[in-house]
């Protein structure tokens, strides 16, 4: 179905509409290693998006690419802080080298639930986002997995998306899942179950679930995707869920504006909003 007001749209027509797109490990990594063909596919999505769109890129996955080069027990904490040691530069490598078939420079941000524990740190990140976008640059987010530690962390990279989205002031936060969106039930017990297209409101029992990712290096699962999309909600902001594997599906929404799959959260009504 096309409508006219599920794609994003800015307020101001002198500049590009701003979205953040997140990706996590369910897409980007299999059988541990980093899928590289994924990576092309995403590059050269965000390459389309580039005329219509200033693209914050949020992405997972280097613990795994730092997996295939030292294979350490990832159960253990400060082997997986190793890992993403190791991983995260051989994750930006394999971006830089994608992005310029495309002409794109990226730049890389590590950040943490203790940058937007405080306004003025909050504000230097921002607008570090600011003058990459301004130079037609991808800013690629990750949370600091190296050195970061569990009261500094928001733990999974989908509620680290949120707080990007809001706080860089985007018109839409995009999670590329290995979920088609959010269902009427679980899709696992019930082979009837349905997306719902359209979410302007989240019960609390469906934010307090314990999170169960599907993958060996994801941190998240549909209780995290949920948080971020509760987090947009109350503050007026929009959330797409749709899946990672099949680009075309988003690339459909953002481009030609057809809501054919996907789950669109959209603000809870009645709200005050909060700071």
């Amino acid at each position: 179905m096309t409508t006219g007001t599920t794609t994003p749209t800015s307020p101001d027509a002198t500049r590009k509409t701003r979205i953040v797109l997140k990706v996590g490990s369910s897409i980007l990594v299999e059988n541990e290693k980093v899928v590289l063909t994924r990576i092309r596919a995403l590059c050269e999505l965000i390459a389309e998006l580039a005329d219509r769109y200033e693209v914050i890129l949020v992405s997972s996955g280097a613990v795994a690419a730092g997996y295939t080069e030292v294979a350490l027990d990832k159960t253990v904490p400060h082997n997986k802080h190793a890992l993403a040691s190791l991983g995260q530069p051989l994750l930006m490598h394999t971006y830089h080298e994608e992005f310029a078939k495309y002409g794109i420079r990226c730049a890389q941000l590590l950040l943490g639930f203790i940058v937007f524990d405080s306004r003025t740190r909050t504000e230097h990140a921002m607008e570090s986002v600011n003058i990459l976008l301004a130079n037609g640059v991808v800013p690629i987010v990750n949370e600091n997995d190296a050195t970061g530690t569990p009261a500094a962390m928001f733990g999974d990279n989908d509620q680290m998306a949120a707080h990007v989205a809001y706080f860089c002031n985007a018109d839409l936060l995009v999670i590329l899942s290995d979920i088609e969106g959010y269902f009427d039930s679980n899709p696992k017990e019930n082979p009837n179950a349905k997306v719902l297209k359209y979410v302007d409101y989240l019960p609390d029992d469906a934010l307090s679930d314990s999170a169960s990712p599907n993958n060996t290096f994801a941190t998240g699962g549909i209780v995290t995707k949920l948080k971020a999309a509760h987090f947009l909600m109350e503050r007026g902001r929009r959330m797409f869920l749709t899946s990672g594997f099949d680009l075309s599906l988003i690339r459909e929404y953002l481009l030609d504006g057809k809501h054919n799959s996907g789950t669109l959260f959209l603000p809870t009504r009645s709200i005050s909003m909060p700071v």
